[in-house]
């Protein structure tokens, strides 16, 4: 069901709107609205036109929070802090990290250099020439770098010998050979040339070493070790002192995001001055029980003041924003809101079909799927989940579970074995009924379609029921939904009814009447429609456009009615097959020829049975709800209520 709700507004001079938020705000479960857009007629009002102060330093104070605990410590409530010095408090500690930050970023560019510079050098470290020297040769040119295997191999067989170079190889891997080679000036390009053929790859060293290759290396080495420890020594400083005033952070990190919060607050407030004082006017939606009990609770305090919105003379949905929608169902069936939700909340003036989901999917699902041990196993295991992990769906399985069980024993299967209890009601696989022009049927066939058509016409007394309340009289009378649609196809299911069980039918007079009567209606409904709003235009783009659109409208009429009470044979195919597939089990078992069946492949055929088919007529179920029932009676267009209190505690 929906919770009724109230339009409130709370008034009260400006100074005492943090203190209205941090008292009462935070308690009560109220949606805020923006006050200037809700109450247009009110003139002199103004919006808040101060930026939150808080902003910059709830940043500051949230990195130096994450700093001491790992997300799961900043739930707990520390004691409150005045504002001011936990601002103090913050900017304090953000300039003392920023000074930090300033000389890591420092020692982090070194150090950044010098791995390069062991990069570049370390595969190097065989040449054992001082680097300097070689980096200011004046005639003799060199070049660092690496070259593939293959390559060097042709390098030293066909033209060593042939160029005026000295390779010297420092190091190699699987794939290449690094090393140096020097050349004279007046020969470089020549040289460069046939290197670069062979796929060297050059590495640029920078005259910033000392001595040889490997003294170098070690130096370099050591001033990384230097200055990591460095920076190790600089972070823990400033954490250590971060960690020494702990729970004074945190108190003041919660102090500044819930005057963060409370600031917020005025954004969607409006202002106005009366003589010398400025009042703040905050407006939103409580439910009809919490507006009681702050009104209430407010009487003693002389400088708030609230106005609660009963909706006499006037529906708030027509003076206001369309009201929010707050669900309020028993707890057994509040699972089941998963689905409404995934389809999209019930508007304010809609039906809540939550109950009717609940009752109908587990029926539904459990006709489908009716065996006592493998619904048992959906009960117990859904409900385990359901309790360990709290997943709504885990709690639908486990109520489905209960059906599949009930049914189980209606058609007498436990685990597929259909000898071990004998059916309360009938089995599915040899079940016949006899029907006039059709012969035998499958009798779960013929209750499948019953009970579709029994839905459909509760669905149309929903459709009903909504558009009465939403005050759409055109929509209650006339929609293939509405009163026409109800007279329609409820004298079309009971002539059916009245054929196949061999009754006589009521008179070509009152069949003409209970069938042509309520197509006319339907085909009629935009005129009749507009009649009934005293609209001056009845039918819009001409009466020969009406009639041609008409009659394509009926055909489509008719056809969906039929077609969706087809769709519920679905309902005893799945039954059928269920039994049937579990035949199938119990037969590569050997449990059909007498002897004693392989107990692994009842086991593993049950559990590919009870997860392949339980997914398939879970999602047969849930079709059946959204595009059979729901298609017919909601629109699902409501906006979720969501109260201050929660909002501030996501952010």
């Amino acid at each position: 069901m929906i919770e009724k709700m109230k339009f409130i507004s709370i008034i009260g001079p400006k100074a005492e709107i943090d203190r209205v938020a941090s008292e009462y705000l935070c308690r009560y479960e109220i949606q805020l609205e923006n006050t200037l857009s809700e109450l247009k007629e009110l003139k002199n009002i103004t919006p808040c036109a101060e930026s939150n102060p808080y902003r910059d330093v709830k940043v500051r104070a949230d990195e130096l929070a994450a700093r001491l605990t790992d997300g799961t410590q900043r739930s707990q409530t520390y004691d409150r802090m005045d504002a001011g010095q936990a601002v103090s408090l913050i900017e304090e500690l953000w300039k003392e990290l920023d000074v930090c930050k300033k000389a890591k970023s420092s020692l982090e560019e070194e150090r950044k250099k010098v791995i390069d510079l062991l990069t570049n050098i370390k595969p190097f470290q065989n040449l054992h020439y001082d680097v300097a020297s070689i980096l200011h040769f004046k005639h003799i040119k060199f070049r660092f770098g690496k070259i593939p295997v293959e390559s060097y191999s042709k390098l030293q067989e066909y033209l060593m010998d042939d160029i005026c170079s000295i390779f010297d190889e420092c190091g190699r891997d699987e794939n290449y050979i690094w090393g140096v080679y020097f050349v004279p000036a007046a020969e470089e390009e020549k040289v460069d040339a046939v290197y670069a053929s062979l796929h060297f790859e050059r590495t640029f060293i920078d005259d910033d070493y000392e001595g040889t290759v490997e003294e170098a290396y070690d130096k370099l080495t050591a001033r990384k070790r230097e200055l990591d420890g460095k920076l190790r020594e600089l972070e823990d400083t400033f954490q250590d002192k971060l960690e020494s005033q702990k729970s004074k952070v945190l108190s003041a990190a919660q102090t500044i995001t819930e005057s963060s919060e409370y600031f917020d607050v005025r954004r969607l407030a409006a202002f106005t001055k009366a003589k010398d004082t400025v009042f703040f006017i905050l407006c939103g939606w409580m439910t009809q029980e919490d507006a009681r009990k702050f009104e209430k609770e407010i009487e003693g305090d002389a400088d708030i003041f609230c106005m609660i919105e009963d909706g006499k003379g006037e529906s708030l949905e027509n003076r206001f924003r369309k009201p929010p929608t707050k669900l309020k169902n028993p707890k057994i069936f509040k699972p089941f809101e998963m689905f409404i939700r995934m389809y999209g909340l019930p508007n304010y003036q809609e039906f809540d079909p939550t109950i009717f989901v609940a009752i109908t999917y587990s029926i539904i699902f459990g006709a489908m799927f009716g065996d006592v041990g493998q619904g048992l196993c959906l009960f117990v295991g859904g409900m385990l989940l359901y309790k360990f992990k709290k997943l709504n769906l885990a709690a639908i399985v486990g109520s489905c579970g209960i059906f599949s069980t009930i049914f189980g024993f209606c058609f007498g299967s436990v685990f597929g074995f259909e000898d071990v209890i004998e059916p309360l009601w009938l089995r599915p696989t040899e079940a016949m009924t006899t029907l006039p022009f059709i012969g035998n049927l499958n009798t779960v066939f013929v209750v499948a379609v019953a009970l579709g058509m029994g839905l459909v016409l509760l669905m149309m007394v929903f459709h009903i029921i909504n558009s009465l309340r939403a005050k759409e009289l055109g929509e209650a009378l006339f929609d293939t939904n509405g009163v026409a649609g109800l007279v329609f196809y409820g004298a079309v299911a009971a002539v059916v009814v009245l054929f196949m069980t061999g009754h006589s039918l009521p008179a070509g007079i009152v069949l003409v009447v209970m069938f042509a009567v309520p197509l006319l209606v339907i085909a009629c409904k935009e005129p009749l429609t507009n009649k009934l709003n005293k609209k001056k235009e009845l039918i819009e783009g001409g009466k020969g456009m009406f009639v041609v659109q008409a009659f394509f409208e009926m055909f489509e009429v008719l056809l969906s009615y039929f077609s969706n009470t087809l769709s519920f044979v679905r309902i005893g195919a799945f039954a059928v097959s269920h039994a049937a597939m579990m035949q199938v089990v119990l037969m590569l078992a050997g449990a059909e020829n007498g002897g004693t069946p392989n107990i692994i492949i009842i086991i593993v055929g049950n559990l590919v049975v009870c997860g392949m088919e339980g997914l398939i007529v879970g999602i047969q179920g849930l079709r059946l709800q959204y595009y059979e029932f729901f298609s017919r009676f909601y629109k699902g267009d409501g906006r979720e209520f969501t109260p201050y209190a929660k909002t501030a505690k996501s952010n």
